[in-house]
């Protein structure tokens, strides 16, 4: 008989995926801190590619067989990021208007989505860490707020690569969490 292990994030075999998005995710914000002049247009539309991936992906996770308890998260997650994608996407001039309050509303739900996750998760090992990572998005979505208020350039510039770099690493950690564990009856 198999092991029946669920996490809060679930098992996948497509687990290197999610490791994927998280190493383009960090290479891109790299590539954003030390090119910086190469405006919001490119983040944005960057941006916008990576979160349609990413969305299709979180879709991917809830509809699969092995789905987490929390499956609902991951299908909420998934449609406002494929939904905030498409509008990137699809224009430039707007995407440069309200590029700074999508990735508030983004960090804020993906904070507040991180808070539950630890609480739901309070009595695993490492459970602090989604307390300390709720914290930080929710910090990084309340500075793009500040940024698009006062319309600094620079700010939003240095706040996206950041975010960029920290999504990645969340994601890429994330991902081992996904991987679906071998039992003794599996081998």
């Amino acid at each position: 008989m198999k092991a029946f292990n669920i996490s809060y994030l679930g098992q996948t075999r497509a687990w290197w995926v999610v490791l994927l998005v998280g190493i383009l995710m960090v290479i891109a914000g790299f590539a954003y801190w030390f090119w910086p002049e190469a405006g919001f247009a490119i983040a944005s539309q960057i941006f916008g590619w990576l979160l349609i991936l990413t969305g299709i992906v979180q879709l991917c996770v809830a509809a699969g067989p092995n789905h987490a308890r929390a499956w609902g998260w991951w299908l909420a997650g998934g449609i406002i990021d494929i939904f905030i994608g498409f509008m990137l996407v699809r224009s430039i001039v707007l995407s440069e208007a309200v590029f700074p309050y999508f990735l508030a509303f983004l960090f804020i739900f993906w904070g507040i989505e991180a808070l539950i996750g630890a609480c739901y998760r309070s009595r695993a090992r490492y459970w602090w860490l989604g307390i300390i990572n709720g914290i930080l998005l929710n910090l990084i979505g309340f500075f793009f707020l500040e940024a698009g208020w006062v319309s600094d350039m620079m700010m939003v510039s240095f706040l996206t690569s950041i975010a960029f770099i920290y999504w990645g690493f969340t994601l890429a950690i994330s991902s081992y969490e996904m991987r679906p564990v071998e039992g003794p009856a599996d081998k």
